[in-house]
């Protein structure tokens, strides 16, 4: 695993996904409640691009087919045993920049 830059967190916005291609993955990024998520971008049902979905409850909610993903655990709500990938973050904090954030991806 190792720490990877995805975005400054001054690129975010509270409640909305952005959409980072970096190293062979695609990643949902999300800002809530002032903390922030990242999760495979790719819906399992049927491809749906997660990172433009909107966010209730600390879930995100496909924007296909309404299919509600836990931000902090990927599960699927109300059905335990379908989940997305979801990455450990971080805030990489610079002097007189905005935050980097980071996720742990795996090294291939």
């Amino acid at each position: 695993m190792a720490w990877t830059s995805l975005c400054q967190i001054d690129e975010l916005t509270e409640g909305q996904g952005k959409f980072v291609q970096i190293g062979g993955f695609s990643l949902a990024v999300f800002l809530d409640a002032g903390r922030v998520f990242v999760l495979d971008n790719t819906c399992p049902h049927a491809g749906g691009d997660l990172a433009e979905g909107c966010i209730e409850e600390g879930c995100v909610v496909c924007p296909w087919h309404n299919w509600t993903f836990h931000l902090d655990s990927g599960q699927l709500r109300g059905a335990p045993g379908i989940s997305v990938h979801t990455y450990k973050t971080r805030l990489y904090e610079r002097e007189n920049h905005a935050a980097l954030v980071q996720a742990d991806l795996p090294i291939f």
